[in-house]
């Protein structure tokens, strides 16, 4: 990882690696430079460093980098294009396997020309057109379903047994089973897009690769782009992974595609990024370049339009994705309604329509092994390309699309779909305790330990005759979780049960408490936080297992602020109660998870249950999921206040956070502060789904209790574009700048443990300089927790 002291010189050297590349751009006299409008150079240079950054971090080799915003393009390479078996500088011109932007540059746009052309519809079955696919529910799949991933089909075609060519991947496609009704579930398949390319070929009469070139590519003169690359561009592509001896080079990466022989409907096309430019540009254009005409402006708008519809939360267009998990090279301000894809092996495009800007990041991550990852770059680049816009105001968008708006204290509107989630306790209860049946059992739990009908598991695990209940274990707040404070030893009214504080004099169970168990049970709902200390509790707890060789159950729960979103800093100092391990501030993780991650890094070997949830999905926030709320702790009151207190909550020993208010985490204070001046400040920051109002209030408890605090009401607008832990970094690094000899800067640290941010804020740095600081430790975190994730 890179220091902060060379980081600076290392990614000016990285940056001017290449120059910029004139010589593409030049083929359309109509384009401008950067100096002579519409883009902002210190935006630009900040891309450029964002990318070399990346490369200095092993996360790609190089990069080409091409964006545009009306006539004006910053288009350059970075770094290497290879590495092994020897090094070759990235070029302009460098040819990339363009993975999964296949199903949008060539499938989607020839299925949807044999629509137009009358050959198909939208709502065709697809047995009609393979009549292969029929039986066991086949029917019910139409063109569409295929075009916006809800199918039900599985992700892809097995490898095993061992198959090889083109006819029986199809019979393979042929022979899968949707898995959920056709229409309602979205679920990323390769398996749509192979049967498409097929579709392609049997209606359209050609093969997928003669078909795009004669009706696009050609007319289009994308002259680099193509199926089964000749010898002749072998020297400008880029290679992918190292296979033996040498590495993939001019063969498609997929392998169900080069089993395929190199041409299939979701990968094999290899491209550029001047000739995405020209596509893009058809695009943005409504199906014309340069007096060329290849799809109707209609056909244009319905492909890029939502096509999805509820129960479907994710907004897809035919093949393009606009508003779902993979959308992160849409960034943090281009609207919603603008529209693009990624590859896997580090290919990206997005088009915003109602700048008329597109961005294009093209890099071979994978080269020379699947280490490298360009995901959080993606994201970066985007956010900044937007803010480089200099003429276009991306805060009011006629005609977009709202960003999945909340209403008051952050709850989902009636039109967010909702789902009937079991949490870990339900499925215990319906199954009828029987993992715990013979045991004697120890609780660790509270009064969020209950199931959707609100029954305390100690009530349902007292009454159970077959499980003895011997021994309860209360966290931080106690049993009840009625208290803000030192939590001593008691014993249970209702049972008579002994209850020993995990928040007192101890905060592990002691072996003497262990002695007559067979087994703990663990039961608390946690709220998304590495410092909220229930999972500090739980991470003790388990090893307090593994040390007297007891079975320990996590009944797992819900994300409240869904298990998507990771962001912040990762500790990697010693281990504390409000930073048990090497997490980043949101880590998008249900408990039964972090028990796995703890158990397997830590070393334990606990003998480890999970009871999972069942219908979960990562993206849903806990007001879709029909459980009842219980406030986690006193000032933990709805869940609003969950989803700000990764940021908020940073800053509660320097300032009043609002604790002793009745909105706590809501509001944010000091007596040193002028609100006004404050939420001016804030709201020219310009963070996505969040506005400040300024106020004054008096908290009765914690910080600045009964002083008079000026400070500001956080207004969440769009809970899914807020990144809680850049808002706390905003508030910081305003305060900072305002106030220097009054903000309590170093008491962030307490919470945030991360030095490094610490000083880029004393420092004066941007918050989106701090942010790209973690860019590194949150992509190994990413590639640490997949072992240990349990929902798709």
């Amino acid at each position: 990882m890179l220091t902060n002291t060379n980081l600076l010189a290392l990614l000016t050297a990285l940056a001017l690696l290449t120059p910029p590349c004139p010589a593409a751009v030049a083929q359309n006299a109509s384009l401008a430079s950067p100096e002579t409008a519409g883009l902002h150079p210190a935006k630009l240079s900040e891309i450029d460093a964002a990318i070399a950054a990346a490369i200095a971090d092993q996360r790609c080799p190089g990069a080409v980098l091409w964006f545009e915003h009306r006539n004006t393009v910053h288009h350059r390479a970075y770094g290497q294009r290879a590495t092994v078996p020897t090094a070759e500088p990235m070029t302009c011109d460098t040819v990339f396997d363009a993975a999964s932007l296949t199903k949008v540059v060539a499938t989607t746009p020839a299925i949807l020309l044999l629509i137009e052309r009358g050959s198909l519809d939208l709502d065709d079955q697809v047995s009609a057109c393979l009549p292969e696919f029929t039986g066991a529910g086949r029917e019910q799949v139409r063109i569409r379903h295929l075009l916006t991933h809800t199918s039900g089909l599985r992700p892809g075609i097995s490898a095993k047994p061992d198959w090889l060519g083109y006819d029986r991947a199809i019979q393979l496609a042929c022979a899968e089973i949707p898995t959920a009704s056709p229409g309602t579930v979205f679920r990323y398949s390769d398996v749509n897009f192979i049967l498409l390319g097929e579709i392609v070929r049997q209606v359209g009469g050609q093969t997928l690769d003669r078909f795009v070139r004669e009706h696009f590519y050609l007319p289009l003169k994308m002259a680099d782009t193509r199926f089964l690359p000749p010898a002749s561009q072998l020297p400008r592509i880029a290679p992918t992974t190292r296979e033996g001896d040498s590495v993939v080079r001019g063969m498609v990466h997929d392998p169900t595609a080069r089993r395929m022989g190199g041409v299939a409907g979701h990968a094999g096309l290899f491209t550029t990024a001047a000739d995405l430019a020209r596509f893009s540009r058809m695009l943005l254009n409504e199906g014309e370049l340069d007096g060329v005409r290849v799809l109707k402006p209609s056909t244009v708008r319905l492909m890029v339009s939502v096509q999805t519809a509820e129960p479907v939360p994710d907004r897809r267009g035919l093949g393009w994705d606009i508003d779902s998990g993979y959308a992160g090279p849409r960034g943090a301000h281009f609207p919603v309604g603008s529209y693009g894809h990624t590859g896997w092996t580090g290919t990206s495009l997005w088009i915003d329509p109602f700048s008329r800007t597109f961005v294009i990041l093209l890099s071979n991550r994978n080269h020379p092994s699947e280490e490298g990852s360009v995901v959080a770059l993606r994201r970066v680049v985007g956010t900044l390309a937007a803010e480089a816009v200099a003429d276009f105001n991306f805060l009011f968008v006629p005609g977009a699309l709202a960003r999945r708006p909340t209403e008051e204290k952050g709850m989902a509107p009636p039109s967010v779909a909702t789902v009937r989630v079991l949490n870990g306790v339900d499925v215990l209860r319906r199954d009828g305790f029987a993992p715990l049946r013979g045991l004697r059992v120890g609780l660790i739990t509270n009064h969020t330990g209950h199931d959707r009908d609100r029954q305390p598991l100690i009530d349902l695990l007292w009454a159970e005759p077959d499980v003895q209940l011997k021994v309860l274990f209360s966290p931080e707040h106690g049993i009840r979780g009625q208290l803000d404070e030192g939590v001593g030893d008691s014993t249970d009214a209702r049972t008579g049960l002994p209850v020993y504080s995990l928040y007192g004099q101890r905060r592990k169970p002691g072996p003497d408490q262990l002695a007559d168990l067979d087994a703990l049970v663990f039961d608390i709902q946690d709220i998304g936080c590495r410092f909220y200390t229930y999972i500090s509790t739980l991470g003790l707890c388990l090893e307090a297992a593994a040390e007297q060789h007891l079975k320990f159950f996590v009944l797992d729960r819900v994300n409240p602020i869904n298990g998507t979103t990771v962001e912040g800093p990762v500790h990697t100092g010693e281990s504390s109660f409000t930073a048990f391990h090497a997490l980043p501030v949101r880590h998008g993780m249900t408990v039964g998870e972090l028990a796995r991650m703890f158990n397997a890094e830590r070393g334990w070997h606990a003998d480890l249950t999970v009871v999972p949830l069942e219908n979960w999905r990562r993206n849903l926030w806990f007001d879709q999921t029909l459980q009842p709320w219980t406030n986690p702790s006193p000032n933990m009151r709805n869940l609003n206040e969950a989803t700000l207190y990764p940021g908020v909550g940073l800053l509660e020993s320097a300032l009043s956070v609002g604790r002793g208010t009745d909105t706590p985490f809501e509001v944010i204070g000091a007596p040193y502060i002028d609100d006004r001046v404050w939420a001016e400040a804030l709201n020219r920051v310009g963070l996505p789904g969040v506005r400040f109002v300024p106020t004054r209030f008096t908290p009765n408890a914690s910080v600045f209790q009964g002083q008079t605090c000026g400070g500001v009401q956080l207004i969440v607008t769009d809970r899914d574009r807020l990144k809680a832990v850049e808002l706390g970094i905003a508030l910081a690094v305003t305060l900072q700048r305002l106030y220097p000899g009054q903000f309590a800067l170093d008491k962030v640290q307490t919470l945030l443990r991360h030095a490094p941010t610490i000083e880029a804020i004393r420092s004066g740095q941007s918050v989106g300089e701090i942010t790209r600081l973690w860019l590194a430790e949150l992509e190994s975190f990413n590639r640490r927790r997949q072992a240990f994730l349990l929902y798709p």
